[in-house]
């Protein structure tokens, strides 16, 4: 069995190990490409936190988010918390006018923990929405 060596297309010359590595990347489709069903919006949202964290104990907390979409969530938590907890979420609203097209409340939005990453002192939480939202 003969190897043969692959050569450039253009000029003939035997390809190195390298360029044969980039021209097939560049021929191959991405394999890392994004597996969300919904488009993150980089947004911070303040929000209260409820539920039970890591140790059990019940807690409120008012956090932020870092990204939200239609299917979930990721924000600031000061507690770890379980995963496949479930948590409240509550966006507080305005209060600026009475109006009837503005609400007075958000309903609060129930969210299954998936995951989190201690930073420092804090934890950024991955939470999917139970039902979906907009």
């Amino acid at each position: 069995m003969k190897l043969r060596r692959r050569v450039s297309t253009k000029t003939w010359v035997p390809m190195s190990a390298k360029e044969n590595i980039s021209r097939h990347r560049t021929l191959t489709p991405v394999l890392y490409e994004e597996r969300r069903r919904s488009q993150r919006i980089h947004l911070q949202v303040p929000l209260f936190i409820r539920g039970n964290d890591a140790h059990h104990e019940q807690f409120i907390d008012l956090s932020k988010t870092v990204d939200i979409s239609a299917l979930g969530a990721y924000f600031i938590s000061l507690r770890p918390l379980a995963l496949n907890d479930v948590v409240t979420l509550t966006i507080p609203a305005p209060s600026i006018t009475s109006s009837a097209l503005v609400p007075t409340a958000m309903p609060p939005i129930q969210a299954r923990v998936k995951r989190q990453h201690a930073v420092g002192d804090v934890h950024l939480v991955g939470v999917e929405f139970l039902k979906p939202i907009g």
